[in-house]
């Protein structure tokens, strides 16, 4: 598998867009470029990684973008990897409208697993594809934010851009 990547500033820190001829593959969050590029390399240890701003300039433009409200529904190509289940959960967090969220027990109802609620969250913590796939739309049954892989603050101010944008 032949991947590339790039590493972009962002409102939330460091963005890295990766993706395969067939679409993005990785979309993360942080704060060291080494630590994103080291994590990229281990979650596919057996790709060709390149680093190739120029070649995923259009997704991190449409991705930053989305970040600062002016575009709401990324549409962009997805190569991830997942089971049936994972698969299932992340489309369903596609769906949750912008600047609204749903419980972890409403996506398991929403799929058809009114059970399934602590396997909805562990989709939402190994989502490949931030942003695109809304994870951090996704919150405890009583509103509270809950977990985020890129951490609670980063969580916090996805939502309110996103539904300051909204009323607007």
């Amino acid at each position: 598998m032949k991947i590339n990547y790039t590493i972009a500033e962002c409102p939330l820190g460091l963005l890295l867009v990766a993706a395969t001829d067939k679409g993005i593959c990785s979309v993360t969050i942080g704060d060291k470029v080494g630590g994103l590029a080291e994590d990229l390399h281990a979650e596919f240890p057996q790709a060709d990684i390149t680093r190739d701003k120029e070649q995923l300039q259009t997704q991190v433009n449409t991705l930053l973008a989305h970040l600062v409200g002016q575009e709401p529904h990324p549409a962009l190509s997805l190569d991830v990897q997942g089971t049936a289940f994972q698969k299932r959960v992340w489309e369903e967090l596609r769906r949750i409208p912008y600047g609204q969220t749903a419980s972890y027990s409403e996506v398991a109802r929403r799929i058809g697993q009114p059970t399934a609620t602590r396997a909805v969250a562990r989709a939402c913590a190994t989502n490949p594809a931030a942003l695109i796939t809304p994870c951090h739309r996704v919150v405890r049954e009583g509103g509270e934010l809950g977990g985020y892989r890129w951490g609670i603050e980063r969580k916090r101010q996805l939502l309110e851009k996103e539904r300051e944008t909204s009323e607007q």
